[in-house]
Order: C-alpha cells, then sequence, then structure tokens
C-alpha cells in the first residue's frame, strides 16, 4: 500500500518536514512553503495488520528544529486500498496535555482495528479525546448526510477506540456525497436505555473531496473538547520512611505502600506522594538518612524492602531472633536509621544465601538483569568496593579510584573471587523492583496517581560520579540562595551538571534516569526545577550558600557596573570588609582573639583574613568536632566575615562579576553612601530579576522539552525559591504543573497565596518536608497566623495559641476549595483536623530543617496504617472535605 501525507505547516527558508516512523523517515515537500505532501510504500511493513505509530519533525542543515508532542502520535492504519491519503494538522502540546499521561490514561488491552465495511473507497474520521466521563462513555460523529445520523444524534456513525484516547470511524466514500459537515459527539448511555449526548465545543466541521476507487481518504484528527467540569483530586504526601504498619521493620517499606494506597482510596483522595526512595548508604550511619544525596539514580534503598514478602528464614531460630527485632524497632515513635539498616539488611543477605542461586534461575531476573545491567553492575561494584575501603569517596580507594570498565568487569565476572559479594546487590535491587512495581501497578489497578520525587543533584560520592564523571562539574557545589528558612542559603554538597556534555548525547543521560521512574510512577515531581534554568553555584571552599552564583549567567564588566552609577573598586568590592565595628559587633569579649588566631591587621582599622583561615573550609576544618555553643557561634562569626563582599568574579570569567546575593543586609554595603546604595540596588534588582530572563528561558527549553515528553509520566515542578519571570511561561508552555502554597505566595505583593486564583495547572499544599507542619507554622509565627485568621480566614475572636481541629479543618477545606488540579496534604496536616487522631507532639511531625545540613531525617507516622484504616469518624471527615469541594 502506497501511503501519502498532507499536512499545512508554515516553514521559513531552508526548513524541510519530514514524516518519521519507528525505523524510516520520509521528506515531504512543498511549491508554496505551507503545504507539504510525500509518499512512501508501506506493503511490507502494514501486512502484519498492525497500526504504525508516526509523527512530524522540522529539519534544517540536517538538524532537527522542531517536533511534534510525543505523548500522542499518528496512527498509520491497515485499511485495504491501494492508497492511503492522510490530511493532518501539526500537534503542539495541548492545553489538556495532563489528560494524556499514565497519570490518567486508561489501561485497555483489548483495543483493536475497526471491522473496515465492503466498499471501494473510504473515508475514515479520526479523533482524539483526552477525557471521557466513564468507561462507558463513547464517541460518534453527526453529521448533514443521512450516513452521518443528518444530525439526529441517536442516529450519529458510532467511532472505534484505536489506542486509549484516539478514535476512528469508517465509511464507504460511496455513502458520503461532499461537501459536507459534521461534529463529534460524547454518548453516554443512560439506565433507561436512552443515551445523553454533548457536542464538542467547536464551530461545524466541513470536507469537500472524495477519494478514488482503490484509495482511503483520512480527515484531519479532531482534538475534542466538551462542556464536561474540568478533573480535581486531592491526595496524600509522606516520605515513605515515615510508614507504620503492624508488619513493618521500624520503617516504611513497599509493602507499606500498597495499605497507604488503601486509605488513600477509603478516603476519597487519588494521588499518593512520597520522597525520593534511592539508595544514599555512604557511611552506614544516620547521616545517609537525608534521601536527596543519593548514590545512585538506579538503585532503590534496601530499607524500603517488605522483608514478609520474601519469606521466613529457614533457620527457625534466626527467625525468631528478627521478629523480636521487628517488633522492638517498629515500636519506637521515630526511624532508628542505624538500627533498622543493620537488622534489615543481615536478613536479606541471609535469604539470599537461602535463595539466591534461585532467584537468579527465573526469567524474572533474567529480564531484570538484561534490561538493567548497565547501571547494576557498576552499582554492585561500587557498592562492594565502599565497603571493602571503608569510604564512599573513591577518590580515596587505593584500587579502582577512576573508573576502567574492564578492570571492573573482572570484579563482576562469576569467576571472580567476589562475585558472591556483588551479586548481593543483583538479588537486593531485583527483589526491590519486583516489589516496587507491584505497589505500581496495585496504585493503577485503584486509579491512584503514586508520585515520585526526581532530585535534583547526586551525592559527589555516587556512582554516577565514579563513572561518568564527564557530566558533571566535581569543583562546584549546588545549592539554593537565600530564603525565608535559610538566611545564609543552602550548599547541598551536590556537583553541578555539565550541560554542554549532556546536550551532546540528546540528555541521554537523564532521559534514562526519566524512563526508569516511568516503570513505576505515573507522576513524579521535579526537585529545584529552577535547576534546568540556571544553578545555584557555590564554590568548594565554601560552606555556606551566600559565594554563590548563578549558573550559566550573564556576569557583569567592570564598565557595566560602572554604567550603573557605582565606580568598580575591585580590592574594597571582592574582598572580605572587616573593620572594628563588624568585630566588636560579632564577636563581642572574644574580639581579642579573633584578631590573635585568624586575622590580620591591614592599618587604620581594617583587618584581612589570615592565609590559613582565607576560606570557610579552613575555618570549618579548625573548628572540627567542636560543636560547643561558643565554638559554634565563633565559626558561624568567621563564615560571616568571608562572606562580607559585594561582588563575587565569574567562575569561569574572573574578570566579570556577580552582584553577592542579599548583600545589601551585609556590613560592607553599609559603608557605601546613599548614592552608591541607590546604584548598587538598582544594578542588583537588574542583574538577578531582568538581565537573565530570555537567556535562562532558552537554557530551559533546550532541556526540559526532551526530558519532560521522554516519558508518558505527569510532570509537576517545584518551582519555588528565587522565581525568574521566565519560569512560569517555561512550565506553561510545557504544561508542567507548578507548586503552590499559600504560606509562601509568588506575588510579591501578597501576604498569603490565593487558593481561589491558583493556576488550574497545579499542585496546591499547606506544606512540605523542608517547611513546618500547618500546626507548626501556626505556633512558630503567632504575629502572621493572627493576620491569617482575621484577614483571610476572616474572624474577629481571639486568636487560638494552637491551631484546632476546626480551624485545621477551614483551611484545609479552603486549599480542598482552591482551583488548582492537584491538592496534596502532608499526612500530618491531613491529620490535623481530628484532635483525637493528630500527634500530640507538634515539635515532633518535623520532617527536615534545611538550614540545618546534618537533619536526621526520621520522622514516623505515630499510628499504623491499620489503625488509620479503622478510624472511620477521621475517614468520614476526610471523605466529606473532599467531596464539598467536588473533587
Amino acid at each position: 500500500m502506497k501511503a501519502t501525507f498532507h499536512i499545512h505547516y508554515r516553514t521559513t527558508w531552508g526548513e524541510k518536514l519530514q514524516v518519521v516512523f519507528a525505523h524510516r523517515r520520509i521528506d515531504l515537500h512543498t511549491t508554496d512553503g505551507y503545504l507539504w505532501v510525500g509518499s512512501a510504500d508501506f506493503t511490507d511493513t502494514l501486512s502484519n495488520l498492525s497500526p504504525l505509530a508516526y509523527h512530524y519533525e522540522v529539519h534544517k542543515n540536517g538538524h532537527c528544529l522542531r517536533s511534534e508532542w510525543s505523548l500522542m502520535a499518528h496512527q498509520l492504519l491497515p485499511i485495504p486500498s491501494k492508497e492511503f491519503l492522510t490530511y493532518d494538522n501539526w500537534r503542539d502540546i495541548p492545553e489538556d496535555s495532563f489528560l494524556y499521561t499514565s497519570a490518567f490514561t486508561v489501561h485497555l488491552s483489548a483495543l483493536s482495528l475497526p471491522v473496515v465495511p465492503q466498499g471501494k473507497r473510504y473515508i475514515l474520521f479520526r479523533a482524539v479525546c483526552a477525557s471521557l466521563p466513564s468507561t462507558q462513555a463513547t464517541l460518534a460523529v453527526c453529521g448533514s448526510l443521512p450516513s452521518l445520523g443528518a444530525w439526529d444524534p441517536q442516529k450519529a456513525l458510532a467511532l472505534h477506540q484505536v489506542t486509549p484516547r484516539q478514535w476512528i470511524g469508517i465509511l464507504p466514500a460511496d455513502e458520503l456525497s461532499v461537501p459536507f459537515e459534521y461534529k463529534f459527539i460524547v454518548q453516554i448511555p443512560q439506565e433507561n436505555g436512552q443515551t445523553d449526548s454533548y457536542w464538542e465545543l467547536t464551530n461545524n466541521r466541513q470536507w469537500q473531496y472524495s477519494p478514488e476507487d482503490g484509495h482511503s481518504l483520512a480527515l484531519p484528527e479532531a482534538e475534542i473538547h466538551t462542556t464536561l467540569p474540568k478533573w480535581r483530586a486531592a491526595g496524600t504526601a509522606i516520605p515513605l520512611f515515615a510508614l507504620r504498619s503492624e508488619w513493618s521493620f521500624g520503617v516504611g517499606d513497599f509493602g507499606d505502600l500498597k495499605k497507604l494506597i488503601d486509605w488513600a482510596v477509603l478516603t476519597g483522595q487519588k494521588a499518593v506522594q512520597i520522597l525520593p526512595i534511592n539508595d544514599t548508604t555512604m557511611t552506614h550511619t544516620w547521616m545517609d538518612s537525608y534521601p536527596y544525596n543519593s548514590i545512585s539514580i538506579y538503585a532503590f534503598h534496601p530499607m524500603y524492602m517488605d522483608l514478609n514478602r520474601l519469606g521466613c528464614l529457614r533457620d527457625s531460630c534466626k527467625q525468631v531472633e528478627f521478629d523480636r527485632k521487628r517488633q522492638e524497632l517498629n515500636a519506637l515513635s521515630e526511624v532508628d536509621y542505624e538500627a533498622v539498616n543493620q537488622a534489615k539488611r543481615a536478613f536479606i543477605r541471609l535469604k539470599y544465601e537461602e535463595d539466591g542461586a534461585a532467584t537468579f534461575a527465573t526469567e524474572g531476573f533474567a529480564k531484570f538483569f538484561a534490561e538493567n545491567e548497565t547501571w547494576l553492575r557498576p552499582y554492585a561494584a561500587y557498592s562492594y568496593l565502599r565497603d571493602l575501603y571503608g569510604t564512599s569517596d573513591f577518590r580515596c580507594w587505593p584500587h579502582y579510584s577512576q573508573y576502567n570498565p574492564t578492570e571492573i568487569s573482572r570484579l563482576y565476572a562469576p569467576e571472580s573471587e567476589c562475585y558472591a559479594e556483588i551479586a548481593y546487590y543483583y538479588y537486593t535491587q531485583y527483589q526491590l523492583h519486583v516489589q516496587l512495581l507491584e505497589a505500581g501497578n496495585y496504585a493503577r489497578k485503584h486509579d491512584i496517581i503514586l508520585k515520585g520525587d526526581i532530585p535534583i543533584g547526586i551525592s559527589r560520592t555516587s556512582v554516577e560520579a565514579w563513572t561518568e564523571p564527564h557530566y558533571f562539574n566535581l569543583n562546584g557545589q549546588a545549592g539554593a540562595p537565600p530564603d525565608p528558612f535559610s538566611t545564609n542559603g543552602q550548599n547541598w554538597g551536590f556537583p553541578t551538571y555539565n550541560w554542554e556534555r549532556m546536550a551532546q548525547d540528546n540528555y541521554h543521560w537523564w532521559q534514562q534516569r526519566f524512563k526508569k521512574m516511568a516503570e513505576y510512577f505515573t507522576a513524579y515531581r521535579i526537585d529545584h526545577i529552577l535547576g534546568f534554568f540556571r544553578i545555584w553555584e557555590i564554590p568548594t571552599h565554601s560552606v555556606h550558600g551566600l559565594l554563590g552564583q548563578f549558573s550559566p549567567a550573564l556576569p557583569m564588566s567592570p564598565q557595566e557596573i560602572e554604567s550603573f552609577g557605582l565606580p568598580f573598586r575591585k580590592n574594597f568590592y571582592t574582598r572580605p570588609f572587616i573593620d572594628e565595628r563588624m568585630l566588636a559587633d560579632i564577636f563581642g569579649n572574644q574580639t581579642a582573639w579573633i584578631k590573635d588566631t585568624f586575622i590580620r591587621p591591614l592599618g587604620n582599622g581594617y583587618y584581612e583574613m589570615h592565609p590559613d583561615f582565607a576560606t570557610q573550609r579552613q575555618v570549618q576544618q579548625y573548628f572540627q568536632g567542636k560543636e560547643d555553643e561558643r565554638s559554634i557561634n565563633l565559626r558561624e562569626g568567621l563564615y560571616r566575615l568571608i562572606s562580607n563582599v559585594l561582588f563575587i568574579p565569574d567562575r569561569t570569567q574572573p574578570d566579570r562579576y556577580h552582584p553577592r546575593i542579599d548583600a545589601s543586609h551585609d556590613y560592607l554595603y553599609r559603608q557605601l553612601s546613599r548614592e552608591e546604595k541607590s546604584a548598587f540596588d538598582h544594578l542588583y534588582e537588574h542583574f538577578y530579576y531582568h538581565r537573565h530572563n530570555d537567556f535562562w528561558y532558552s537554557e530551559a527549553m533546550k532541556k526540559l522539552p526532551i526530558l519532560t515528553q521522554s516519558t508518558p509520566m505527569l510532570v509537576c515542578g517545584e518551582d519555588l525559591g528565587m522565581i525568574p519571570a521566565c519560569v512560569g511561561k517555561v512550565m506553561d508552555d510545557l504544561r508542567i504543573l507548578s507548586l503552590e502554597i499559600e504560606r509562601m505566595p509568588k506575588e510579591p505583593w501578597c501576604r498569603f497565596g490565593q487558593p481561589e486564583k491558583y493556576p488550574y495547572r497545579s499542585v496546591s499544599t499547606l506544606s512540605t518536608h523542608d517547611m513546618s507542619t500547618l500546626r507548626g507554622w501556626w505556633k512558630e509565627t503567632p504575629l502572621l497566623t493572627a493576620e491569617y485568621y482575621h484577614n483571610v480566614l476572616k474572624h474577629d475572636d481571639p486568636v487560638p495559641t494552637e491551631a484546632d481541629g476546626n480551624v485545621c479543618r477551614e483551611i484545609i477545606g479552603r486549599q480542598l476549595a482552591g482551583t488548582s488540579m492537584l491538592c496534596i496534604l502532608a499526612f500530618q496536616d491531613w491529620t490535623a483536623i481530628d484532635e483525637s487522631i493528630r500527634r500530640k507532639d507538634v515539635d515532633a511531625e518535623r520532617i527536615n530543617l534545611p538550614a540545618n545540613p546534618r537533619n536526621y531525617w526520621h520522622y514516623r507516622m505515630h499510628l499504623t496504617l491499620e489503625e488509620l484504616l479503622r478510624a472511620e469518624a477521621f475517614n468520614n471527615q476526610i471523605r466529606n472535605l473532599i467531596r464539598q469541594a467536588n473533587r
């Protein structure tokens, strides 16, 4: 069969269009730069009677400039004809693209091609509909001809579903006299035998060509929009480690995740969100509890293994010991990270010794290994070497410090002496894969969106930093500039990305990472999405985040700085300013000792840092192990001295400069004249809020379209912090859901967010894992919550000192009534509505303190999931709140 493709697309000089199939490309041609046509023979490839997916691309000089939206390909159908004529429209990302993601797609396994009626020539009606109100609803086409129902919807031509979102109808062309008009309708059967019809929201469609005998003609594919209400839902966010069931081993696991899904179903929720679950094992201490510092972007943390799914040990005495340990650890109010991991790993190793060989002989393991060996083998070798040499810092290993695939392959060869140790990690990761896949499928079966979390960074001592160092800038540290929760900024310690290198293979590293997530999750949160625009890069000699700079960025020359009216004095502006007043303010009666030990005089009451303490890392090393209050205060004071500069040289162009973030709150700024302060303020505003908008937009659009369309998952972005104006446009263009938090409004003129005005494509919440809970916020900011109580909730009575159940219900009801597509609340905030259920100690509900790089992540639910499922009164409250909000 010959296929001829037609598409209208306005091009510029030198641009060409191609039709792209999985294994072939077809060049199109034009005579007017608008209508593009091309043909090819498909006799062999369509012989198996299966549709062929294709899309269009724009090329120039051998490079792809633009591609259609990838989640909904066109379909070439195997209709018996000499020639198949298809008329297509270019497909951009639709407004309702989220409905095409795996979070919403109905998984239909019995889809088939329609029966082709008798005839010599055919016309095909094609429609794409993202959302139908029920599984019984169907699409039909109704039009001006008797064969299309003569505008009677009860006589319309029923369409046949060929993919979860695509429908076609076939009529012999002899039954259609041209020209004719038509529209698509959604039909919903009723119990009384009648059918309700909802017409698409568009003018009548028209067609005026008829195919020759032996030809088939496919009309342009239509996107169907109706008056059906927008989909809105509620959900819960909780770290997986925080889950507690009667059978868990002191920490949440993949088996507990299924129980949480049961609770979501019971209460009318549609989404469950968790934190990252990747392996973070570096030291085998509680320091590894930080879930955003992974050693592998693929491997899962062994502590999430549901030991019950592995079965009992053959040694009954040892099994009794583990049962006793499980009960002991499960009774704790918080996760004992070290004890839990030590015990669970010991159990897994015993099961590996018992069942490993049998597991490796299964088809399931063979399939898993074949699909994952490219990362699994290096991860297993890394884990073995980490424990062999007692450190995750591969630079300190006496052997294999530089990754050599040939040398490492000898380690995991079956005849290697250490193969049994390495294969232990194969066994562990396979079992974790099976359990999470089961939980993910369980969520799909119960119509629950399972939302994962992709951290922006990786550990600088991770498997990827060892095996693929070319993808990273290991001489920098990723972090975040100051915000209300961290006045010195955040230093995460992660290496930054070498985006130029990643672009060379079309961001393969990221695409593979996303595709792995898509095996288990139907939605994901991009942690710190601003990092795809620019990252806050901190020099390795810094501890705080104040001395960072955005990368990439457009630093300023001295001449440009002076054009703002600020004379550029390099030595004064770029070196720490230290005088007697500053020393007295910071150190008080310790000033003399500071002078003798850490600084040296320049004359006239000014000082500079001693060369041995010129950087924050040098100061940190001096105070290593000293955690008394005096030492901490002195150390932090010295950090302040070192960061007291007005400009920072660019990392790659040292003759160009960045204004230091938040410099107007520091001592050097106070030394400026009124005119100089005004000039600096103007320069600062321009640099951080205007200068980079177009530049950062283009940087993000190089990466995010490729990554967000590499999987069918629903994409949500964590767009908090110092947000450039271009971020909203990129997220809107790519249909990425934003994050909206009422106490962190994005409009600088607002004190609180307005849920009733949030964008529909957003996730709203009251608190995140980096913040205090709703009750904690109420307790720690009485002046702010008083303003909220009176001006937002409109109460005129005295403000409650604690947020009681009534206040929490009112606030949550306000969130649920908002316009966001998803309202996902922290588990602690859901429980706040019921004073008989919620935790008594509000401070124990806090998960993380971003300002503390040594935070211990060990929060746990204070009741079991079984108790939660039995809490009928509490669950009824949640159901009613969700129902009242029409979610």
